[in-house]
């Protein structure tokens, strides 16, 4: 192959001219007649690696290979797999292998099957980012996010565009592509800064939530501003009339695209059974139409990457037909495709373009430079005008600044296609590669959510007066998890003498969109006029609150999030509500045969976050168990012709055992609910002990009960966990509801020998024992964990 490259500048100001001379050999050689014949024959000139085919995927191995392993050092630094990806790239680069048939063959049909694999998956991201983001919540974004989003784009831009006039006071911004370039400069990037809130865990958090909306609104904003650009280019280089031909098509395939296409898409949603899934047939129409966007973009005189965008943008976003593209494309668009790409952009930088800059290059990075602290800076000062804390300002400045895959592949595509110089592309990439990696690591140091769950002040049930209304908040994954929430506080017959502020909290998976959702229900007519995530929730508890009236008030929200972003949603809300208890269901549900009818690990995760992160106690409720598939059997706490409720307590000792006993006193006030308080007492003294503290509080608890004439106190002298066991096996059947303490990694001689058969440590020793298999009944389980106190 010969290839020979030649660069020409004029003063800097003209455009760049370069001529390449590349000889390709036909026809192209894909398939090879593989490695044994090869090396039968012994060719010199049949070398593996000069097929198509097998030097892709060979390609392919050593790129993930090589990323893993630099991944693996570098994200104890705190560094992003991004980062990762372009070292690879750089490493694989020219520089270090230049022989034809290495497996990184820089010949151009090896260079252009790499390329183009990388670039489709480049054009699918910026499709995809379409499709999550939702055009609608930029008209209910605050003040503060909008006076963010749009300052940290209008005034860098401002103050780069007077930079490069005072370096070079002789040019023309607009003829010398310094315009355009300025906006790439100044731009924000919603995928970049959503990419960098996901990494970091903070997407739910109140900053990552205004970090969004700024960042919609300042995309939207940059990509204006290019257009315009564009426009002003076009218009100044070939006339005015162009100029308004390029207008006049583009916003032809902006009507095109929402008058036409979406409502089309609306029209297949329309057709889609609720909670079914998108045909196929309509799913192969969008993508088609996604694989046509770059054609008809030309035809329309609209910058290629923008198409796939825009039309993006069209596609309704979240479930059916949202979801399903970016369930089925996102895994091999961010796990195969986009992480090529990243690496072919490392593959084009060359570091000798750094020494041998022209003087346009430099001015270009100059301004880049002081864009990047303007940047920093406005985004610094609109937060502490609006009154917010300095760490949390210093952190969203940095998350504004924040750049990505976004700038990497717009700079390679702009320098592939002639529009910049190698040189304005290495000083890019390296500034791209210090904001990335930098950006990360000082918003992980500023900004920690977790501490404002840091209470002092006790959240408890042990601590509200009887008479105070007790704020509680129920988590609702499925349906049924409903009807077991409303029939335990039937159970407990509600007074108004203690009543209870519930709030119900929705918690659906965030799929098909970006921007997390937090709805409250009683203002939804406000904010979500076309979408209801929990009408039939919000009709249950309605009807609860309705049929309890004065004895409980009911708000109903909705959380759209990631699922390991939930309990953001529930602490937040918990913290705002001042609640003092928290009810989580459990992720597993039985049959009555000890058969499992549904289990989720996702649910198992949250309800551990919860546990180590939650600003007041916790409940986690084990639902009483059905009949077999086809059975129709009613909940064990559902209302029945019983005039009284069995609700059982289990006490060991120590803080968790004394806030199960507090909220089982608290709901059993009512004359037909009786309590029964067993107390397991270790018959010897062997083993772990409670501390003196923990004891004196155990007997003042314990002494109001033995008094009491309302409730029912049984002691029992047990040896070891057999006998425990045992005993409760015999007992359990004469309850509706259970309640026991979850008293983690504390094992006292009432439990000693069950701890190694414990299957689920969220749920605590008695807890996973009165859940598993070997006891038959259909009670209710709810394991307690008082509030935890943590320290900074």
């Amino acid at each position: 192959m010969a290839n020979s490259n030649s660069s020409s500048y004029t003063t800097g100001m003209e455009e760049t001219k370069r001529s390449t001379e590349v000889c390709l050999t036909f026809p192209p050689k894909v398939i090879s007649p593989g490695l044994a014949t090869i090396l039968v024959e012994k060719d010199k000139d049949e070398q593996l690696m000069t097929y198509s085919g097998p030097r892709l995927h060979c390609q392919m191995v050593v790129i993930f290979v090589l990323t893993q392993i630099i991944h693996s050092l570098l994200k104890k630094l705190g560094l992003p797999l991004f980062i990762s990806q372009i070292l690879a790239g750089i490493l694989l680069s020219p520089m270090l292998f230049s022989d034809r048939h290495s497996l990184v063959n820089i010949s151009e049909d090896s260079v252009s099957v790499l390329g183009t694999v990388g670039a489709l998956g480049f054009v699918f991201f910026l499709f995809l980012s379409g499709v999550k983001m939702d055009l609608s919540l930029t008209l209910k974004s605050g003040k503060k996010a909008i006076s963010i989003g749009l300052l940290t784009v209008v005034v860098p831009l401002i103050f780069c565009m007077t930079t490069i006039k005072n370096l070079h006071p002789e040019g023309n911004e607009f003829s010398n592509k310094s315009f355009f370039l300025a906006v790439t400069y100044s731009g924000t990037s919603f995928p970049v800064i959503h990419s960098l809130l996901s990494e970091l865990k903070i997407l739910n958090s109140e900053l990552g939530r205004l970090g969004l909306s700024a960042a919609l609104i300042g995309d939207i904003v940059t990509l204006v501003l290019t257009v315009f650009s564009l426009w002003v280019k076009t218009g100044i280089e070939k006339g005015i009339e162009e100029a308004l031909m390029d207008v006049g098509l583009a916003l032809l395939f902006i009507v095109i695209v929402v008058f036409v296409l979406r409502p089309v898409m609306k029209w297949m949603v329309k057709r889609t059974p609720e909670a079914g899934q998108i045909k196929d047939m309509c799913f192969f129409i969008v993508v088609l139409a996604f694989m046509m966007s770059p054609r008809f973009t030309k035809l329309f005189r609209v910058y290629f990457l923008f198409g796939p965008f825009i039309l993006g943008l069209a596609v309704p976003d979240g479930p059916p037909l949202g979801s399903a593209l970016v369930e089925k494309l996102d895994p091999i668009i961010s796990g195969l495709f986009l992480p090529i790409f990243a690496t072919t952009c490392g593959l084009r930088f060359d570091p000798s373009y750094f020494k041998d800059s022209t003087k346009f290059a430099y001015h270009q990075a100059i301004g880049a430079v002081v864009t990047l602290l303007i940047k920093f800076v406005v985004s610094l000062l609109v937060p502490l005008l609006c009154k917010m804390p300095t760490r949390d300002s210093f952190a969203l400045a940095f998350i504004m600044i924040s750049k990505g895959i976004v700038e990497m592949g717009s700079y390679s595509i702009m320098n592939d296609s002639r529009v910049i110089s190698e040189d304005i592309f290495t000083h890019m990439t390296i500034v791209i590669i210090l904001v990335a990696s930098i950006v990360p690591i000082l918003v992980k140091k500023l900004y920690d959510p977790s501490r404002k769950y840091l209470c002092f002040q006790k959240r408890t049930i042990m601590n509200s007066k009887l008479n105070q209304e007790l704020r509680l908040i129920s988590c609702v994954h499925v349906p049924s998890n409903v009807s077991s929430i409303i029939n335990l506080f039937n159970a407990s017959c509600l007074i108004r003498d203690s009543s209870i502020a519930l709030d119900v909290l929705h918690l659906v998976k965030l799929s098909g969109r970006a921007t997390p959702l937090f709805i409250a229900h009683h203002k939804q007519k406000k904010t979500q006029p076309n979408k209801s995530y929990s009408e039939n929730v919000v009709l249950a508890f309605e009807q609860f609150e309705r049929d309890n009236r004065e004895a409980v008030s009911v708000n109903v929200f909705t959380a759209v999030s990631p699922p390991n972003l939930m309990y953001e949603d529930i602490c937040n809300l918990a913290m705002d509500r001042l609640t003092s208890f928290i009810i989580l269901p459990f992720h597993r549900r039985w049959y009555i045969d000890g058969s499992i009818e549904s289990e989720d690990q996702t649910i198992r995760s949250l309800n551990f976050d919860i546990l180590e992160r939650a600003p007041c106690s916790i409940g986690i409720l084990v639902e009483g168990r059905r009949n077999l598939k086809g059975s129709n059997v009613r909940d064990p706490l559902a209302s029945n012709n019983s005039s009284s409720y069995n609700i059982a307590v289990i006490f060991m000792g120590g803080q968790d055992d004394r806030e199960a006993l507090a909220l089982a006193k608290r709901i059993s006030q009512d004359k037909n609910v009786s309590l029964t308080v067993i107390h397991f007492k270790a018959a010897n003294s062997l083993g772990p002990i409670l501390t003196e503290n923990d004891r004196m509080l155990d007997d003042a608890m314990l002494s109001d009960i033995k008094q009491s004439k309302c409730l029912t106190y049984i002691e029992k002298q047990v040896k070891d966990g057999p006998e425990t066991s045992n005993y409760l096996r015999s007992i359990v059947e004469d309850y509706q509801l259970i309640i026991v303490g979850r008293r983690y990694k504390r094992e006292n001689p009432q439990t000693s020998g069950l701890q190694e058969w414990c299957e689920f440590q969220e749920i605590g020793i008695i807890g996973d024992l009165l859940s598993s298999a070997d006891f038959i009944g259909k009670y209710t389980l709810l394991i307690v964990q008082q509030q935890q106190q943590r320290t900074t």
